[in-house]
């Protein structure tokens, strides 16, 4: 096999991944059995979309702008901010599974869009790499959580992009996005 047909394997084989790994995302609100077998269907959607993110293979980025540590501050101070913005939220009755799933899709996100993803658009510049994976952030979370909700959705992404960006790493927009995660299910 020549190396540009192997080549063209690949970029094929990581398409079908990252599409994939999004209708999985995009399935999320239509998956409706009872509570704790959704936990577990959601789990398991995790976790596959985790390792199959993870399996794509990405260019080493060695453009850190900022120490990771401070991207993970900004990510801290930009959350707080935005949930003083947010005022109080109604309580949604979690079961106790929903923290470690909660932490699990947050991990599970990052490796899809700020691994993988941005992995890939990042030949194409930063800007599209933040931009674009933002934007499919966003986009993806709109079945479950409707066009009122794009907005901080978009803002999520575009903070979590940036730290990707500013890092050099998707581990801190995953500590970010976890942490955001928690705040939700324990407020």
């Amino acid at each position: 096999m020549t190396p540009a047909r192997m080549f063209r394997r690949q970029e094929a084989a990581v398409a079908f991944t990252l599409l994939g790994a999004t209708a999985l995302l995009l399935a999320r609100p239509y998956v409706t059995p009872a509570p704790t077998v959704r936990l577990w269907s959601f789990a398991a959607g995790y976790v596959a979309i985790g390792l199959a993110a993870l399996a794509v293979p990405t260019p080493e980025d060695r453009t850190r702008p900022l120490p990771a540590g401070l991207a993970l501050a900004a990510g801290a101070v930009g959350l707080a901010a935005a949930s003083l913005a947010a005022g109080p939220s109604a309580p949604v009755p979690w079961g106790p599974g929903a923290l470690p799933v909660a932490i699990l899709a947050a991990v599970a996100e990052e490796a899809l869009f700020r691994r993988a993803a941005y992995g890939r658009l990042a030949r194409f510049g930063p800007g599209v790499a933040v931009i674009g994976t933002a934007v499919a952030f966003g986009l993806v979370h709109l079945p479950a959580y409707g066009v009122a909700a794009l907005p901080v959705d978009l803002g999520a992404g575009l903070l979590f992009s940036w730290q990707r960006w500013a890092s050099g790493t998707w581990l801190v927009p995953a500590a970010t996005h976890a942490a955001a995660n928690l705040l939700v299910v324990l407020a």
